[in-house]
């Protein structure tokens, strides 16, 4: 496995625009405190965040997981072109030649994708560490650790979408094209939910069950929105005289679903690539 990583890393070593690329999601990571400055005006309601205690354990380990996701696509952006540039570039043909297998070369890649999202977790942990220790006020030992499956579930969401971006580089084979059929296929599962949920299923909770199971949705769904649990979005809604309920856990089916997605990608990378004709 070294082996496979370290020729990924020394291709990886001499792509300008995957260093820059990977340095700017790291550098975005570290700029969450930025939000802490930012004041919002909901009718007369005036909040900085900062004011809402999102840098509070364990809050943080929330608020963190969903921003830093929302940046993920710098790194897809990395996957996606380390594969299409294997076929301009020719390095794909070139390395098995030299003796690597197709599945060696799958597995090279997801293992590529495996340390850029463990890579990414561990910065986001240390970064919501050090946030935590400086600004929370509760720097109790047991609750600087709890509610930490939110990392957990930012690697599963990472991984799975990386692998995404994996197969559809092998697929597509172009980097712009690879992005393109991923907005695509956002498009697709945001219009089949709709139909299901407005037209077949109309009145049911059916479509949200079913739309569960999608591949990016089902993504989104491990770490949802924190926002609503602050206390100004509490008491908006006390004002406008209406309760608000949402389960924010991360369970363990949805990572399964997540996890059982990521598979599927890698299987399918492999035969992709084991019947195309190089």
């Amino acid at each position: 496995m070294l082996r496979l990583l370290n020729i990924e890393f020394h291709k990886l070593k001499y792509s300008r625009s995957a260093k820059v690329l990977t340095l700017t999601y790291f550098i975005l990571i570290t700029f969450i405190a930025l939000f802490a400055s930012i004041e919002f005006n909901i009718g007369q309601i005036n909040f900085r965040l900062a004011d809402q205690g999102i840098f509070n354990f364990p809050y943080i380990w929330h608020f963190n997981s969903y921003i830093a996701a929302m940046l993920k696509l710098f790194l897809a952006i990395v996957i996606v072109s380390m594969m299409s540039n294997e076929y301009s570039n020719r390095t794909l043909k070139q390395n098995l030649i030299d003796g690597l297998s197709k599945k060696e070369f799958v597995l090279s890649k997801f293992l590529t994708v495996l340390v850029f999202s463990l890579v990414s977790t561990l910065f986001l942990f240390i970064v919501s560490l050090i946030l935590g220790l400086s600004f929370s006020d509760f720097t109790e030992v047991s609750i600087i650790l709890s509610d930490m499956e939110y990392l957990v579930g930012y690697f599963v969401k990472l991984t799975a979408f990386f692998a995404f971006c994996m197969f559809l580089g092998i697929l597509v084979k172009r980097s712009a094209f690879a992005l393109g059929f991923l907005f695509i296929w956002w498009i697709i599962e945001s219009i089949t939910y709709g139909v299901l949920k407005w037209k077949i299923f109309r009145g049911t909770d059916t479509a949200d069950h079913i739309a569960r199971f999608f591949p990016l949705e089902s993504m989104a769904n491990i770490i949802k929105e924190p926002f609503s649990r602050l206390n100004a979005f509490k008491a908006a809604a006390n004002q406008l005289g209406s309760e608000f309920e949402k389960d924010y856990g991360i369970h363990w089916y949805q990572l399964l679903i997540v996890i059982a997605w990521t598979a599927i990608f890698v299987f399918f990378s492999y035969r992709l690539l084991k019947k195309r004709d190089l």
